[in-house]
């Protein structure tokens, strides 16, 4: 059985040595640049964000804002343990840190790419480089691949996975043999913020806040970072994440809410502030605070709450205090615009989901068609949960594709 694998990134490479594993197949990936596995080597600041430490599929699923539902089936027969599992096989030791990211235990990219090329090796898969397929013609006796060498290949199964990018060919061969297509948008980006709180302040993290989008359901809570274009971190990223479809429709253009003290309510912010005015009278209010806040966002607060420094907790008026209060739980700031988290790109968008058979990631339009990886409408948070969802499409497509029947 001739099988092609179009896109060497994570899914890519995964599909094909889980199809070429199997006897009896012959397994070519096409790669149309010259760059294999590009977002592994990129991913982590270059370490590798392997997975996520959630080993209950209901739970991981609840990270996915786009292909929850149809990946809790994929998760329960392949998920973090298995993705473990396949890479100690292949004598990959990773390593789970404390926020659940997991990473090999070199903290190199290498470590990954180069355990996926040799899997791929050890398989049998052909690898090309720089050569992309221009076009796919279905026949009943398979697929004819138009190549951008100019050479024509016949296989009797094709997987996709090409990425989210809406100009890569895997998106325009689907659309041609008739599946629909959700627009792609980035769904993972910081904030542009120009705001006179922020200014100085770069390279602070909080590490317990929550952010939420004005008039919006989009709430998240984790480690916030302050940056010289406005804010980053996994509390901004996973906002971004959630509600990629609406910020886009409106340019990127609107009001951010913060509570630097996570899920404190106002009344219990308030409360603490009071307790600190009736336990330390005669300590300055700059000095110290009750919610572990870096000190110099501390006396930022303290002063656009009009507080001097020299002000002593017993001297503070009850109007200071709730304008302190409003700015640790619910700081205002504008958003501009957005960036990309570092090199990494995820979009949002592609394949429509009812149109594949997720037991299988086989095509419901196309038979002997499969798709693995971002050119799904599928997306994950930040933190691993998109190369697990590649490793878990991947795995399922390439089985799928080497143990079944030709129809």
């Amino acid at each position: 059985m001739r099988i092609a694998v179009i896109g060497g990134g994570a899914a890519g490479f995964f599909a094909a040595i889980a199809a070429a594993e199997t006897p009896g197949t012959n397994v070519v990936l096409y790669e149309a640049t010259a760059h294999l596995l590009a977002k592994v080597k990129v991913s982590g600041g270059g370490r590798c964000n392997v997975t996520h430490a959630c080993y209950e599929p209901k739970i991981l699923v609840t990270h996915y804002p786009r292909g929850s539902r149809e990946l809790l089936g994929p998760f329960h027969r392949f998920g973090p343990t298995e993705t473990f599992a396949w890479f100690n096989r292949r004598g990959v030791e990773l390593k789970t840190e404390d926020d659940g990211r997991v990473f090999p235990i070199t903290d190199s990219s290498e470590t990954i790419s180069s355990c996926l090329q040799d899997a791929a090796r050890r398989a049998g898969v052909s690898v090309k480089v720089r050569c992309g397929v221009n076009s796919m013609l279905q026949s009943s006796a398979g697929f004819d691949l138009n190549l951008t060498t100019g050479e024509l290949e016949h296989f009797d199964k094709v997987l996709i996975a090409t990425g989210g990018n809406k100009s890569s060919a895997g998106i325009q061969i689907a659309q041609q043999l008739g599946h629909t297509i959700i627009p792609a948008v980035p769904s993972l980006f910081t904030f542009h913020i120009d705001s006179v709180l922020l200014k100085g302040l770069e390279g602070l993290a909080v590490v317990k806040a929550e952010a939420k989008i004005k008039d919006a359901k989009y709430i998240t809570q984790g480690p916030i970072l302050i940056t010289h274009w406005g804010l980053s971190g996994p509390a901004i990223l996973k906002l971004s994440s959630l509600a990629a479809r609406e910020l886009h429709e409106i340019d990127y253009k609107f009001t951010l809410l913060v509570n630097w003290a996570s899920s404190l309510s106002l009344i219990q912010i308030e409360a603490a502030l009071n307790a600190q005015k009736i336990t330390h009278p005669k300590r300055q209010i700059t000095t110290g605070n009750p919610f572990s806040l870096p000190a110099r966002l501390w006396e930022r607060l303290c002063l656009h709450a009009n507080i001097g420094d020299k002000v002593q907790w017993a001297g503070v008026s009850k109007a200071l205090l709730q304008n302190l209060t409003q700015l640790i739980g619910s700081s205002s700031f504008s958003v501009t615009g957005k960036s990309m988290n570092k090199e990494e790109f995820v979009t949002c968008g592609g394949v429509k989901l009812s149109e594949i058979d997720f037991s299988t990631m086989q095509s419901r339009i196309c038979p002997n068609l499969y798709f693995a990886g971002e050119v799904l409408d599928i997306d994950g948070v930040t933190g691993g949960f998109n190369f697990q969802a590649a490793w878990t499409t991947g795995w399922h497509g390439g089985r799928a594709m080497s143990e079944s029947q030709l129809t």
